[in-house]
């Protein structure tokens, strides 16, 4: 558990209630990262959705490297080497991992801290529980997590249309 205040000061949880702030912090642990902490991978199944207090992390989906043959077979079964392509970075007061809240509640892209930082981690397992029970905060918690989503599309559209433009 963490102090409901050092919630409270983020926007995201602008909205929320004091008892639905308090219901977060108890389902919430810090957790500090070096540089290059690998906190999931695209596909990966998750268990929390994490705020970063201090530091950068990285959201990134991997591609076939330019060496790696065409094969359809390997792409389709992984079995290719690939790299990650940074599509967008994340700060403080930013949320990552917030597929873990929506069914089948798997990773659409990786993370990866880009220097050291500070994070919350919030148990989806739990969360979900209390949603059952408040089904308001879990209407709240659900749209933030779609504007999330939205926020993503949206700033990929822009950097694929700059990409292109050349």
């Amino acid at each position: 558990m963490i102090s409901p205040e050092i919630i409270r000061r983020y926007p995201f949880f602008a909205g929320l209630n004091h008892e639905q702030i308090v219901k977060l912090a108890q389902v919430a642990s810090e957790l500090s990262v070096d540089t290059s902490h690998t906190f999931f991978h695209e596909g990966d199944e998750l268990c929390c959705f994490h705020l970063v207090l201090e530091g950068a992390v990285a959201i990134a989906i991997p591609i076939p490297a330019q060496s790696a043959a065409g094969d359809i077979a390997g792409q389709l079964t992984g079995d290719y080497k690939a790299k990650d392509l940074i599509v967008s970075t994340v700060g403080t007061g930013d949320i990552f991992s917030w597929s873990a809240l929506v069914p089948p509640h798997v990773a659409t892209a990786g993370a990866r801290a880009i220097m050291p930082s500070l994070v919350i981690a919030f148990d989806c397992q739990k969360l979900l529980k209390e949603f059952e029970s408040d089904c308001r905060f879990g209407y709240l918690m659900m749209q933030k997590a779609a504007q999330i989503s939205r926020d993503r599309l949206r700033d990929l559209r822009i950097e694929s249309l700059a990409e292109l433009a050349g």
